[in-house]
């Protein structure tokens, strides 16, 4: 015989209700004995409080109760007019007395149970079944504790068992969830979701060969699937890991259900009313999955700290504390204690807060008044997050997760049996949180999210390969790398399961104002763990901002080179934050576009290697032209207006000729370098005569051949065989900040050597170190373009995602 249990959101809506109907019609059907236990339709539990509350403060409950009214005759013809006749009389009553008991809350309560299971039995019994109403307060008996109601043991399975032989030989009972009744016939109900604790004492007292639950999802899952989408359906448990789960917050299952399964070995499967042909989880003794199993969440709950120096070498402080804390029938869920009782907290409901903190103030009033108690308080709004299944050993990965992204557990807690780790948490952070573990432990598709700054060719470019290769990254890397805002200069697109190939039509679209504020509350309401902001905007405004995106838990990359090139108290206070808050900021794009030039200069450098010189062609745009120019017989102003017509050139080349664009990337070299130097230390060598500096774009693109007869004579003077290179020179006693030099300068030489063979618009970069000697590291390859410059910017998102 089995025992099959319906919930409240299992008979809610009018489909749910025919759904439930047919499932029960299904096991007849299979000639199979089998009872069936009911909770309230819906919210009518809640609902029932709301009017309670409604009628003690003596507003109008009447239209609240016409409603409840309505639904509960639109499931039935059946006859519960008693009910609600009690429910009317009992509302009056309390809006008079202006007061209730909590024996008058049980009652109205009990109502709910009462008309589900009726209204079922009435349409069952119409569909020719042979079913049964079973009012479980008959049966049921418990003792007098109204509201968290214990069963009496052998009253309540002696009476069942007569009952049941004596008028249920082939029939299905139909039972009322949730309540019983005291020895005298008083009304009592078990307590929140005690619905399934009756399943449960049923199965039990009438030996059952399984109790299926039926909810509104598929099973138990390894967290909670309203808040983490990818959460997986555990197959089986054993019993002692859902009790865990259900002390420590598991919704579907409550605290009390597991026990009386696990003394006759019961076992326990909990099934979709929406999908009957699943087989749901199974809950028995049989469980042979080992390892994690499920995060489980304790939300409404308050850290109570007692804590006092005075404490030290005192005995017993911990076992009057929860003394007092059992005689008041408050219950304690997380605990911890610091070294010799000097400071002990523990978590408790919500709801108990205030009475918990009164009880032990007057507890340790002695202790207070000496001031062996320095202090007595609680903090509210916190949430429990259990790791079933946990132990010490392999949690190093999902806290620095958790570090990662600015989330600093209250309090942690380790059992006995090294099996489970609790985390006691701000609630705000709780769904992040989750996320972020759930994702480490169980190997799903690790989200990270991407905010891109600036939508230019480059930006537009990476957009592009990041939509192409999402695909591949989920199947290859197990990595969702996903784009969850795009900014341009005023408007803001975000979608928090990720932007799609229209992003350019929507974001002209929308209303959304791109501000970091704006963006940092989306983020918060959101949950979005594992932030990366991508700078690709030429704005010192943004990099000034980068101190709140490192407080707000993002990390940086950047093709934006301003931050590393303002001023040297910017650069280092930018470092402090970093550290500060675990965060990392890659640049790679920032000297060589896409080539592995700062990884390579950042690796020798903490190796301890000694870089004695970093000699290169910055420029992809003066490579060109220099490249051009000294090969063939063109001008320099012809080369130049051909560069500006291919697009090689900024709009206003001077920006290009001025050297100013090699001199900050030598400068963050240098920085790399650990030296201090600023802008203005940088020789830099102006390509532009001065008489051409000044005026407009147009006024100086018109007088572009007065740049040939000062460089036709450079050329003209090199030695044989010899090539112009506009190069950065980051050269002398790099070991001390006093012996740098940077040169910014056109040099000639020769075209056999590293420097001179270099072609097109290829940049190159020369690493001298100690160990090399008079060999260099030589780095060559396209050092500008879009494409390179946004592939560049994609290894560094890909490597940040790689640390995580």
């Amino acid at each position: 015989m089995k025992i099959l249990k319906f919930g409240g959101k299992s008979l809610a809506q009018p489909q749910g209700f025919e759904t439930v109907l047919s499932i029960i019609e299904k096991q007849y059907k299979s000639n199979s004995p089998f009872h069936v236990v009911v909770s309230a339709f819906g919210d009518t539990t809640n609902q029932l409080e709301n009017l309670l509350e409604q009628a003690v403060k003596r507003e109008n409950h009447k239209s609240a109760l016409a409603l409840i009214k309505e639904q509960h005759y639109t499931h039935s013809p059946s006859d519960i007019s008693a009910e609600l006749k009690l429910i009317d009389n009992l509302l009056e009553g309390i809006s008079l007395l202006g007061d209730y008991s909590l024996k008058h809350k049980d009652l109205l309560l009990a109502q709910g149970e009462i008309i589900a299971a009726k209204t079922i039995t009435h349409h069952l019994s119409q569909k020719g079944l042979p079913v049964h109403f079973v009012d479980a307060r008959l049966l049921l008996k418990t003792d007098q504790n109204f509201g968290q109601a214990q069963p009496l043991d052998p009253e309540s399975r002696q009476n069942i068992l007569a009952y049941f032989e004596e008028n249920l030989n082939g029939k299905i009972g139909i039972i009322t969830g949730f309540i019983g009744s005291t020895s005298t016939g008083e009304t009592t109900t078990l307590g929140r979701n005690g619905s399934n604790y009756s399943a449960s004492l049923f199965a039990s007292y009438l030996y059952a060969s399984e109790l299926q639950s039926y909810t509104h999802v598929n099973g138990i899952y390894t967290a909670n699937p309203d808040w983490v989408h990818n959460a997986q359906k555990i197959e089986d448990l054993s019993y002692e890991e859902a009790n865990e789960m259900a002390h420590l917050g598991a919704s579907i299952l409550h605290a009390k259900t597991i026990i009386p399964l696990l003394n006759k070995q019961i076992p326990l499967r909990i099934l979709n009313t929406f999908n009957p042909e699943d087989v749901g989880t199974l809950i028995s003794a049989d469980s042979k999955s080992t390892g994690i199993r499920a995060l489980s969440v304790l939300e409404k709950t308050s850290l109570i700290q007692l804590v006092g120096k005075g404490l030290l070498g005192k005995v017993g402080i911990d076992a009057r504390i929860f003394e007092t804390l059992a005689q008041h029938q408050i219950s304690v869920n997380v605990i911890a204690q610091g070294a010799s009782e000097r400071g002990i907290a523990f978590v408790v409901h919500a709801t108990d807060t205030q009475q918990a903190i009164k009880a032990l103030r007057l507890e340790f009033k002695k202790e207070i008044e000496t001031q062996d108690i320095s202090e007595i308080f609680p903090l509210e709004n916190v949430s429990v997050l259990s790791i079933i299944g946990q132990d010490l050993s392999t949690f190093n990965r999902s806290y620095n997760a958790l570090i990662n992204n600015q989330i600093v557990p209250l309090l942690i807690s380790n059992t006995v049996t090294g099996r489970q780790i609790s985390l006691v948490l701000h609630h705000h952070q709780l769904q992040k949180a989750l996320n972020i573990i759930h994702g480490e432990i169980f190997g799903i598709n690790k989200k990270i999210n991407l905010f891109i700054f600036g939508v230019g060719t480059v930006g537009s470019v990476l957009i592009q390969q990041l939509l192409q290769t999402r695909v591949t990254l989920e199947e290859k890397k197990k990595v969702s790398v996903r784009i969850v805002g795009i900014s341009n200069s005023k408007q803001l697109l975000f979608d928090p399961n990720g932007i799609g190939d229209d992003w350019e039509n929507n974001l002209n679209n929308s209303d959304l104002h791109s501000s970091p504020e704006s963006v940092f509350e989306l983020t918060d309401h959101y949950h979005l763990e594992n932030l990366i902001a991508v700078d690709l905007t030429a704005s010192a405004a943004f990099t000034e901002t980068y101190p709140q995106w490192i407080r707000n838990g993002f990390d940086l990359v950047a093709a934006n080179k301003i931050a590393n090139t303002q001023s040297f108290e910017f650069y280092q206070k930018l470092r402090r934050e970093l550290k500060k808050h675990h965060k990392e900021f890659l640049y790679e794009t920032n000297v060589g576009a896409g080539l592995p030039l700062i990884d390579t200069i950042q690796l020798l450098h903490q190796s301890g290697e000694n870089i004695t010189r970093i000699r290169g062609v910055f420029s992809g745009t003066l490579s060109y032209l220099f490249n051009e120019f000294s090969e063939g017989t063109s001008s320099l102003s012809s080369v130049l207006e051909m560069a500006i017509s291919n697009g090689f050139t900024e709009p206003d080349p001077r920006e290009d000729l001025n050297g100013n664009d090699v001199a900050r990337k030598l400068l963050i070299l240098a920085r790399e370098l650990d030296l201090a130097n600023e802008m203005t230390d940088i020789r830099i060598q102006n390509l532009i005569p001065e008489k051409l500096q000044s005026g407009s774009v147009t006024h100086f693109l018109e007088r572009l051949e007065e740049l040939n007869p000062l460089y036709s004579q450079i050329k003209a003077k090199q030695d044989a065989n010899h090539v112009l290179r506009y190069v950065g020179d980051l050269h002398g006693d790099l070991s001390q900040q006093e012996g740098a030099q940077l040169d910014v300068e056109l040099i000639s030489v020769p075209k056999a050597s590293a420097l001179g063979q270099l072609q097109g618009s290829d940049s190159i970069f020369e690493i001298y170190t100690e160990s090399y000697g008079s060999r260099p590291i030589v780095i060559q390859g396209a050092g500008a373009g879009a494409k390179v410059t946004a592939r560049g910017v994609f290894g560094d998102i890909l490597r940040l995602v790689n640390r995580k």
